[in-house]
């Protein structure tokens, strides 16, 4: 696609406040920010809010989340003067599921853990992304292995639409820094040793040296992705 390759050159030369701003007057209603209220996320918003970019924002939530992450939403919304659109998986799904394989079925297998994922979390996004044409991420490039070769933007032919990935090139350091310049509000639980934060029973604080989704499905030996960032 000609048109989105000039778009990534121009994405590649410019901050992310106004490639953010290009893209939300290129596709105007149409641009979403799906945030997890991780530290990137805390960070995408401040930049949305603070320059009154349009893009909604939105959530995923599973039933699952720690109470900080609920926290951390209604003083989000309350800094920002701005509403988070929340998405929850479909109810009859998640009884027919936790009747069936029980309660905390992730502990059981990889296969169960996905099936949990994608019922909770990747359904959801679906209906969030439904009538969209570009989608926000807080993605970095060295927060796993297999994000390391993602791109800036990206044509997803499944679910047609742009991914565009604004921090894709930013490290810890300065996601972290932007946060103490800015006074961004964040998740409590990462200054405990949480990096990655996710489902409750799904995530724990991780040890000096350990890989920063090494807490998250912390049994498995898997690639630590619930399948939102996975195409297919």
């Amino acid at each position: 696609m000609k048109e989105l390759h000039h778009l990534e050159e121009y994405l590649k030369n410019v901050s992310v406040p106004e490639g953010l701003k290009k893209v939300s007057e290129l596709y105007p209603g149409k641009v979403k920010f799906s945030s997890s209220l991780g530290q990137e996320d805390q960070v995408l918003t401040d930049i949305i809010c603070l320059n009154s970019i349009d893009i909604s924002i939105f959530t995923l939530d599973t039933g699952r989340l720690f109470n900080e992450t609920y926290e951390l939403i209604e003083k989000t919304e309350a800094r920002y003067k701005k509403k988070i659109e929340i998405f929850f998986p479909q109810a009859n799904s998640v009884e027919e599921m936790v009747n069936k394989n029980g309660i905390n079925l992730f502990y059981n297998s990889v296969e169960e853990r996905k099936m949990c994922c994608n019922i909770r979390k990747v359904e959801p996004l679906s209906r969030a992304l439904a009538g969209v044409s570009v989608w926000i991420t807080g993605l970095r490039s060295s927060q796993t292995t297999l994000r390391h070769e993602l791109p800036l933007i990206e044509w997803l032919p499944e679910k047609q639409l742009i991914k565009y990935n604004p921090l894709l090139h930013w490290s810890y350091d300065e996601v972290m820094g932007y946060i103490n310049v800015h006074s961004v509000p964040y998740n409590p639980l990462h200054d405990k040793g949480f990096v990655s934060i996710g489902c409750a029973p799904c995530t724990r604080a991780i040890e000096p040296g350990e890989d920063p989704r090494a807490g998250r499905w912390w049994w498995e030996s898997s690639h630590k992705e619930c399948g939102l960032h996975v195409n297919k």
